[in-house]
């Protein structure tokens, strides 16, 4: 398949019905395309760091013969994930049409400027709560809480955003070169066959690397979870692990439609050839 950071060829792969395009057009319609899917991953990106561990949601719990949540080894199932894990699947949808368009060299180099992103997302964070406000500090430096017995929101965003970034920005590069490998790993495996195979199986491998890192970097380095410390917390993150896994993969068989339709549709746009078709007609 003709990348977008390789040389358009002199000739074009050529559509049925569709007119040929001059260089310019093309590049313009390529570059246009790769900002608006590196722009959705980098925005979501930074969105979901924010938002973070702010809130958790819950989703369902499994209930039993009492009305109440099931218990199983002494842990109520109850599925539950962070507000920002929502927009996260979007992001493995935004790579895998950036690995599938142009090539694993530009979806790593997106999944390294994400990276980057983060550390400035933290920049931010800690600038904006050593800067002087108006808010009143204590002898001993710490903020002082307000009359409701609260401190300022921002800097319950930010204890919550730094914990949240710091277990996000290991799992997420772990977790995104890890889907960019296996989607090229199913890519050379199909001959470039099996659109949705490569899709759902780049996405589900790394969306359990990210969601196993996520929990235990959230619970034992930001002790952000809401755990009960009278029972056992093995049992209690494996159900965290397992309902954001869950979660994740009901998104990611459910972004196969867009994918393989979207995909079908935009190697047409952009005049590549389809999967299985040498650039050099």
């Amino acid at each position: 398949m003709q990348h977008l950071d390789e040389p358009i060829p002199s000739r074009q792969h050529r559509y049925e019905g569709l007119p040929e395009l001059t260089e310019l057009i093309l590049h313009r319609r390529r570059e246009t395309v790769f900002l608006l899917f590196a722009g959705l991953f980098l925005g979501t990106l930074a969105m979901l760091n924010i938002l973070g561990i702010t809130r958790f949601i819950k989703l369902f719990e499994i209930t039993g013969n009492d009305g109440g949540p099931l218990v199983v080894a002494g842990v109520p199932l109850v599925f539950a994930v962070a507000v920002g894990v929502l927009p996260y699947p979007m992001t493995f949808l935004c790579t895998d049409f950036i690995s599938e368009l142009y090539g694993r060299r530009r979806a790593n180099t997106v999944v390294w400027i994400g990276l980057i992103l983060n550390l400035w997302v933290v920049a931010i964070l800690w600038f904006g709560g050593v800067l002087p406000g108006f808010e009143t500090v204590g002898a001993d430096g710490t903020i002082a809480p307000d009359a409701a017995g609260r401190v300022p929101v921002f800097f319950e965003v930010r204890a919550l955003a730094f914990g949240a970034v710091t277990a996000s920005m290991i799992a997420y590069l772990v977790a995104q070169l890890v889907d960019v490998h296996v989607f090229h790993f199913w890519k050379r495996l199909t001959r470039g066959r099996h659109l949705w195979l490569r899709n759902n199986g780049s996405t589900l491998v790394s969306q359990l690397v990210d969601t196993t890192a996520v929990i235990l970097i959230t619970h034992f380095y930001a002790h952000a979870l809401p755990v009960d410390d009278e029972l056992a917390i093995w049992p209690q993150l494996l159900v965290f692990i397992l309902t954001g896994y869950a979660f994740k993969l009901a998104a990611a068989l459910l972004d196969t439609v867009p994918f393989v339709v979207g995909t079908r549709y935009l190697v047409r746009y952009l005049r590549l050839p389809p999967p299985g078709v040498s650039p050099n007609p």
